[in-house]
C-alpha cells in the first residue's frame, strides 16, 4: 500500500510550479461552472422554456464554443496566451453576472452564444500556456494534470450547485460562477504575470510557420479525434437513457456508474500516464488503443444483459478515455510547434466543440429510429474508421520523419 502510494505521488514529480497554479485556476474556474449541469433544468423550471426551445439554446451555446474556440486560436497567436486566459475570465465573470437578467428566448439564446464564446476563447490559450509553462518531457503529464483539475471541478461543481439552488435560487448560481471567474483571474495576475512566470518550453516554433488547415497530417488527427469525442459523449447522453430504460436502473444507481468514471480518473490517470510515457507505444499509438478500448466498451453491451457488464463497459470506457485524450493533447500540442500554435489548438478545440454539437443529438436520432443495438454497433464501426485514420496519421508521421531535411 505504502509503494503504491508512493507511485502514485511519484506521478506528480518534476512539474513546474506554473504548472500546479494553472491547475488551481482551472479548479477554481470548472469548479465555478455549475450553471452548465443545471442550465436545462433553469430553462424549463425557472424560465418556463419547451424542450423545442431549449434544444435551441443548447445549439446556440455549442455554436457559441466553436466559434470561441477559433476566435481564442487566432487571437492567441496574435497577442500572446496570457492577455487571452485573462481577459476571457473576467469578461466570463461579468456575462454570468450579467445573463440571469435576460429572460426571453432569443435574448437566451444570444447571451449564452456570446457568453461561451468569450469562456472557450481560452481553451487554445491554455493549452499554449501550459506548453509554455512544461518541460518537452513533462508535457502529456501537465496534460493529465490540467485533466485531473477539470473532472475534480466538475465534480465538485454539481455538488456545490444543488446545496446554492436549495438555498439561494438559481440566481445564486450566476453569481458565484461570476465571482469564481473573477478570482480566477486575480490569482492569475499574482501568479502567472509574465514578469513572475517562467517559459520553461525550450522547444521552439519554426521560423516560417504553416497554417494547421494545410498540414494533413494534422487535419486527418482531428477527424479520428472528433469521430472519439462523437463516440464518448454519448456516455453523458444516451447511455444514462439506456441504463433507465433497457436495464431499469435508478437515477441514484446511474448517478453512481457515472461516478465511477470521474473517481476512476482521479485515482488512477496520473500513475496511467507516468507509466505508459515510459513504454514504446506513440502519442497516435496511445490514442488509437484509447479509441478501440472503448469502441469495445459498447460492444460489450450487445453480449449480454448482465447489470455488471455495465460497470465493466464504464471501467472500460474510462480507460479508453484517460489514454487517449492526454496522449491526444500531447500530439497536438507537438504538432503545433510546426506552426501557429494558438491557430493549431483552436482547431483541435473545435474538433471537440463539433463533436459536442452533433454528438448528443444524433446519438439521440439514433437509438430513437434504430434502436439502441444498432445505435451501440454504430459507435463500434465509428470507432473502426477513426482507429484506421489513425493508422494512416502514424504512417504519415513516420514518412516525415524519415525524409532527410536540408
Amino acid at each position: 500500500m505504502k509503494k503504491l502510494l508512493q507511485n502514485y505521488m511519484d506521478s506528480f514529480s518534476g512539474l513546474s510550479k506554473e504548472v500546479w497554479w494553472l491547475a488551481l485556476i482551472t479548479l477554481i474556474n470548472r469548479t465555478g461552472a455549475m450553471v452548465i449541469p443545471f442550465l436545462s433544468l433553469y430553462l424549463t423550471d425557472s424560465l418556463c422554456f419547451s424542450l423545442e426551445q431549449v434544444g435551441w439554446i443548447m445549439t446556440s451555446y455549442g455554436l457559441g464554443s466553436l466559434f470561441g474556440a477559433w476566435l481564442g486560436g487566432k487571437l492567441s497567436d496574435l497577442i500572446g496566451y496570457y492577455k487571452i486566459i485573462l481577459t476571457s475570465l473576467f469578461l466570463t465573470g461579468i456575462s454570468f453576472i450579467i445573463i440571469q437578467y435576460f429572460t426571453s428566448f432569443w435574448s437566451i439564446c444570444i447571451s449564452f452564444f456570446i457568453l461561451i464564446a468569450i469562456a472557450d476563447t481560452a481553451r487554445p490559450a491554455f493549452f499554449v500556456a501550459l506548453s509554455a509553462y512544461s518541460k518537452p518531457e513533462n508535457k502529456t503529464r501537465s496534460l493529465t494534470f490540467i485533466r485531473l483539475a477539470i473532472n475534480l471541478g466538475f465534480a465538485m461543481g454539481p455538488a456545490l450547485g444543488g446545496i446554492i439552488i436549495a438555498t439561494i435560487g438559481y440566481q445564486g448560481l450566476f453569481w458565484v460562477d461570476g465571482i469564481t471567474c473573477i478570482i480566477a483571474g486575480l490569482i492569475m495576475i499574482k501568479t502567472l504575470h509574465p514578469k513572475v512566470a517562467k517559459v520553461l518550453d525550450k522547444e521552439k516554433v519554426i521560423e516560417n510557420p504553416i497554417s494547421p488547415y494545410k498540414d494533413t497530417t494534422y487535419i486527418i488527427f482531428l477527424i479520428a479525434l472528433a469521430l472519439f469525442g462523437f463516440i464518448f459523449v454519448q456516455y453523458f447522453s444516451t447511455i444514462p437513457l439506456y441504463y433507465k430504460e433497457v436495464h431499469l436502473l435508478s437515477e441514484k444507481t446511474i448517478g453512481l456508474i457515472l461516478a465511477l468514471n470521474g473517481a476512476l480518473i482521479f485515482v488512477c490517470e496520473m500513475p496511467l500516464i507516468a507509466y505508459l510515457e515510459k513504454t514504446k507505444f506513440t502519442q497516435v499509438q496511445s490514442v488509437m488503443n484509447g479509441f478501440i478500448l472503448t469502441g469495445i466498451s459498447f460492444i460489450l453491451l450487445l453480449v449480454s444483459p448482465w447489470f455488471g457488464i455495465l460497470i465493466i463497459g464504464m471501467v472500460i470506457a474510462t480507460l479508453g478515455e484517460m489514454i487517449a485524450f492526454p496522449f491526444g493533447n500531447a500530439f497536438a500540442l507537438k504538432r503545433s510547434k510546426k506552426g501557429r500554435q494558438g491557430a493549431y489548438m483552436g482547431l483541435y478545440s473545435m474538433s471537440f466543440s463539433l463533436a459536442h454539437i452533433f454528438g448528443h443529438n444524433t446519438g439521440m436520432q439514433l437509438i430513437e429510429s434504430y434502436g439502441y443495438d444498432n445505435g451501440w454497433i454504430f459507435m463500434g464501426v465509428l470507432a473502426l474508421i477513426g482507429s484506421v485514420l489513425l493508422v494512416i496519421v502514424r504512417k504519415r508521421e513516420h514518412n516525415e520523419k524519415s525524409i532527410p531535411r536540408a
